[in-house]
């Protein structure tokens, strides 16, 4: 949906573009080195065309990398890319187990267009990499969904999202806020217990949070302002930050977007340099 060739190929071609025809598995690996106060990054998203795409109810696949249910409900991502705007191997594999299944979907616009799902808000992941090479750790993870049947510029102007855990694997607090193009801001705060529960809480006060270096507004809701502890990413129209929680020291990994940042001609010009595109082949 952040596609810089999908977003040209609609102006040029309108409703006839074929969204399969876009794909891209993304990657982003963040390590602090010892000693060191910020993160290093490993980052891939090759946008591919359809004829590298192939999909069934248990697997897809989207050129050399691929993602597929296991018999035992293990989530097993194949991963084989390359990073980008600097080329580096990434190769190796990543077992997700989820621990919570609420199957249930929320709507972020009145009209029903947009669906959000948390998947399975509270997991547990393994990584295991050969390159790079020793690139091996396990811990908590969080597995959500986003469809729409509509490009996300076109009914919304910007989001803030947030997801943390709660402390001895209680569960997990989201908090989900878009602003539409028309109409008042929409806001969900949940949160999902141990047996997967949702129950949705008070909205918190809205609480701004330092802009980014883009000058892009970051804001999320709490009851007292939590500490920045990091900008992992940073872009034009996207940053992803990590939170903590003053009163419980919990941590949040936050995502700010603005969509009308991101439909701006200067930043699809950019995108390219993260995101390049191997249209044909099936290799990597």
């Amino acid at each position: 949906m952040f596609s810089p060739y999908y977003a040209w190929a609609r102006r040029r071609q309108g409703e006839a573009v074929r969204p399969v025809a876009h794909c891209a598995l993304n990657i982003a690996l963040y390590h602090r080195p010892p000693g060191r106060a910020g993160y290093q990054r490993l980052w891939a998203m090759t946008e591919r065309g359809e004829p590298q795409l192939r999909r069934s109810a248990e697997q897809l696949q989207i050129g050399p990398s691929r993602l597929a249910w296991q018999d035992d409900g293990t989530l097993q991502i194949e991963v084989d890319e390359w990073t980008a705007p600097w080329p580096r191997r990434l190769r190796g594999q990543i077992r997700l187990q989820p621990q919570l299944l609420p199957g249930r979907a929320f709507a972020l616009d009145a009209a029903g267009r947009h669906l959000w799902q948390p998947i399975s808000p509270v997991a547990r992941v393994e990584l295991d990499f050969e390159a790079p090479r020793g690139l091996r750790w396990q811990g908590d993870a969080y597995l959500d969904a986003n469809l729409g049947s509509r490009p996300l510029e076109q009914d919304f102007h910007s989001w803030q999202w947030s997801r943390a855990a709660l402390g001895g694997h209680a569960g997990c607090r989201v908090l989900y806020e878009v602003q539409p193009l028309s109409g008042e801001r929409r806001a969900l705060a949940l949160d999902i217990d141990a047996q997967g529960r949702i129950a949705q809480r008070p909205l918190p006060p809205d609480c701004p949070l330092p802009g980014t270096a883009w000058g892009l507004a970051r804001s999320t809701r709490a009851a007292q302002a939590p500490e920045l502890l990091a900008t992992l990413e940073s872009g034009p129209f996207y940053s992803r930050s990590l939170l903590r929680d003053p009163l419980d020291g919990g941590l949040a990994v936050h995502e700010s977007l603005s969509l009308q940042r991101f439909r701006q001609p200067w930043v699809q010009a950019l995108l390219p340099f993260r995101m390049p595109r191997r249209a044909t082949g099936v290799g990597s």
